[in-house]
């Protein structure tokens, strides 16, 4: 007589319930392992003690240079689509005038940021620099925190520090 599993069709019940569970749990850890593995490479910087520097490389293109760069790629493009038919000679005229004309401002100002040296300051920022020291020294700016005043004001209305008379040279503030 044969065992009553296999009257049924079951000869092993306890194969067919291990079978199942095998995929599932490879599947499962598979997964985890696939998240361990991401959350470590997004991680890694950090654990290490890497950090991206805020200052610009001297590898680094300046934005005059950058815009240098792109404005002689445009006009070389023009004269490409120009050479291959694509640009009647009049548009090919306009582009290469406008872009021309676009290239040369970008290389002066690539020039005078050269010259200006790797640390200057961009002319921007060095009229800024110019208009707040004027203003100190007429006893309109505040030296503490660089707001403007009225010229008959004698303090700060943004932080009610005392402003400099006309001429004198501000305090330096306690440290």
């Amino acid at each position: 007589m044969s065992p009553p599993c296999a009257a049924r069709g079951r000869s092993q019940p306890w194969r067919r319930a291990t079978d199942h569970g095998a995929p599932a749990v490879s599947v499962i850890l598979g997964a985890v392992l696939l998240v361990a593995a991401v959350v470590l490479f997004v991680l890694q910087p950090m654990l290490s003690g890497q950090h991206a520097s805020l200052h610009r490389e001297l590898d680094e293109p300046t934005e005059a240079e950058a815009r240098r760069r792109v404005t002689l790629m445009a006009l070389r493009d023009v004269e490409y689509d120009y050479a291959t038919g694509k640009l009647d000679e009049a548009d090919y005229r306009s582009l290469k005038r406008e872009l021309a004309a676009e290239a040369l401002v970008a290389l002066d100002r690539a020039d005078a940021e050269a010259a200006a040296g790797p640390g200057a300051a961009p002319p921007q920022m060095e009229d800024e620099i110019f208009r707040l020291r004027d203003g100190i020294r007429a006893g309109t700016t505040c030296a503490r925190c660089g707001s403007g005043n009225e010229r008959d004001s004698r303090f700060c209305a943004y932080c009610g520090a005392p402003l400099a008379q006309a001429g004198a040279v501000p305090r330096p503030e306690p440290v």
